[in-house]
């Protein structure tokens, strides 16, 4: 696998419990550099502070259904910013409905997981992503 072990990720999940088993299976993979957010609206400030100082996010992981600011609106203010609107985005759901999915892949989403998945799932996708984006 060519995932680079310091590549710095980003998840976002209102609930602790499954930002803590997302990062288990990131650092199953080897990912090293992990970083955690509750809502989209957190998220969009990390992700701002980590550009502004230089070490700016490289991969979001972020759930669809949360408050405040849900996944889908999260990532349509990323896509609209210049600065930002290119780092790769997976989303994570519980509701494989595909007018949601529809609306997610026109506003820029790199590609789906659907709770509850597996590390290996979870590889695959990512593994998609780098492919199609060539990382």
């Amino acid at each position: 696998m060519s995932f680079k072990p310091n590549m710095k990720l980003l998840v976002v999940d209102d609930m602790s419990t499954m930002r803590k088993i997302i990062k288990n299976m990131l650092s199953q993979l080897g990912f090293k550099n992990i970083i955690e957010a509750d809502d989209g609206r957190k998220a969009l400030e990390i992700i701002d502070s980590a550009h502004k100082i230089g070490d700016p996010i490289e991969f979001i992981l972020s759930d669809w259904n949360m408050p405040d600011l849900n996944g889908l609106d999260f990532l349509k203010i990323l896509k609209q910013s210049e600065a930002h609107k290119n780092i790769p985005f997976l989303m994570i759901t519980a509701e494989a409905e595909q007018g949601n999915v529809m609306i997610a892949v026109k506003s820029g989403v790199d590609n789906f997981i659907v709770k509850p998945f597996s590390a290996q799932v979870l590889k695959e996708k990512i593994e998609k992503i780098f492919a199609k984006r060539g990382i």
